[in-house]
């Protein structure tokens, strides 16, 4: 009998970086980047990078998440995605702005995004000051778009394929070392 999985769908900011960060984790058996959360229909069936970051879909970057919730939990799973973007940017992380790098998370259940709004609610009420989540939650297919559509080939694994690129050594890497020092518990071994 196989492992049972679960899907989960985030979005905060470039899927080249949230990819990277969630192929990290110990319990995680795949990370797709695509598209989703869109409120407006397409000229295509199918949303293509360039009609996403040209505002044209109303989609944001995502990932698709599956995981072993035996390996590890849903909250972790939102806890490392709170903790490694600004869930307090409205359309932007950084340098990236446009509604496709908002804060996102596309729950597949109830039970996520009970889950996923009561964190924000943590967060909000751990500190007085400052900025409040943004983070949008609502159900993956919620929208009059549908579901979550694969980004293309090239998306795929780009941080492996491209370590050395100026966006993955000043972006990417920073994340990915966060995560390291933060998140240690929650880390792949060797074997895995």
């Amino acid at each position: 009998m196989g492992t049972q999985t679960e899907t989960a769908v985030f979005g905060g900011g470039c899927f080249w970086c949230t990819e990277a960060v969630f192929k990290m984790l110990k319990g995680v058996v795949s990370v797709t980047p695509g598209y989703a959360g869109g409120s407006k229909d397409s000229l295509q069936a199918v949303p293509t990078y360039e009609a996403v970051c040209g505002g044209k879909t109303g989609h944001a970057e995502v990932i698709r998440i599956e995981f072993d919730p035996s390996l590890i939990s849903y909250h972790d799973l939102l806890t490392v995605f709170f903790a490694t973007h600004d869930p307090t940017a409205l359309n932007r992380q950084g340098n990236d702005i446009g509604t496709q790098y908002r804060s996102i998370v596309l729950s597949t259940s109830d039970w996520q995004k009970d889950e996923a709004e009561r964190l924000i609610k943590e967060i909000d009420g751990s500190h007085t000051e400052g900025e409040k989540v943004v983070t949008e939650v609502k159900p993956l297919g919620s929208s009059p778009a549908g579901g979550f559509y694969p980004a293309e080939d090239y998306h795929r694994d780009y941080y492996v394929r491209n370590k050395t690129a100026s966006y993955c050594e000043l972006i990417i890497n920073p994340k990915l070392a966060k995560v390291q020092k933060q998140f240690s518990t929650l880390l792949k071994t060797q074997e895995e």
